[in-house]
């Protein structure tokens, strides 16, 4: 297919063909339109999601390959199998989704900047609020106070969870919320995490990556 770069309008909810995402940028499909809940969700359906700087229009993506996490295989080494028995984390699941985007919009230690944006924590709010969104928060007491401490958030598309960002403030506290995503996910049938694009972290943990189509 031809490789051009679309350009949407607030009008509708339409995408074109993955197949057409642009090689360079890697898997940039489409720009512009807006961040209304349904055309997010719509886009997830399709494999298509949003990430853009401040000052950036909107800017939709279909990388290929993909990064993907089958939920059975999650890698869980002896150190980490070693910390998770001993440590004093507490689990909750869409208990404080607002808490856990936020914390993940938080520029990193690294100097990174963010992409969370403020009109995302609102849009992906709104589909949490839709029960389209989904947080799993870590905590753990300090000082007699209940602290987050770690957690992911993200979109259920089926038995595909698309992983859109965490965050650990203590050791290992987003390990833990990958690893419960995955048990929580076990009984659906071909469950898989949608990790996106590859990073080492990711890799750690069992991340593999499948082309467009596979995905």
């Amino acid at each position: 297919m031809t490789q051009t770069i679309h350009y949407l309008t607030d009008e509708t909810s339409w995408f074109p063909d993955p197949n057409q995402a642009m090689t360079d940028p890697p898997g940039l499909l489409a720009i512009g339109g807006d961040l209304q809940p349904d055309r997010i969700y719509s886009g997830y359906q399709q494999g298509i999601f949003p990430w853009f700087n401040d000052g950036e229009p909107v800017m939709w993506w279909s990388p290929d390959p993909r990064n993907i996490i089958n939920v059975d295989a999650i890698n869980i080494n002896k150190s980490l199998k070693k910390f998770l028995r001993k440590c004093d984390y507490h689990v909750t699941i869409n208990n404080q989704f607002e808490s856990v985007i936020t914390a993940c919009a938080k520029p990193r230690s690294n100097g990174d900047g963010t992409w969370i944006l403020p009109k995302m924590i609102k849009a992906y709010n709104v589909l949490h609020q839709q029960g389209r969104a989904h947080s799993i928060e870590i905590w753990q007491w300090q000082n007699d106070k209940k602290v987050l401490v770690g957690g992911l958030y993200g979109i259920n598309v089926g038995s595909c969870f698309c992983g859109e960002s965490m965050f650990s403030a203590q050791p290992n506290a987003s390990k833990l919320a990958l690893i419960v995503l995955g048990k929580l996910l076990k009984n659906e049938k071909h469950a898989f995490i949608d990790c996106q694009l590859p990073n080492p972290y990711l890799s750690q943990m069992g991340a593999f990556l499948v082309s467009r189509s596979l995905f």
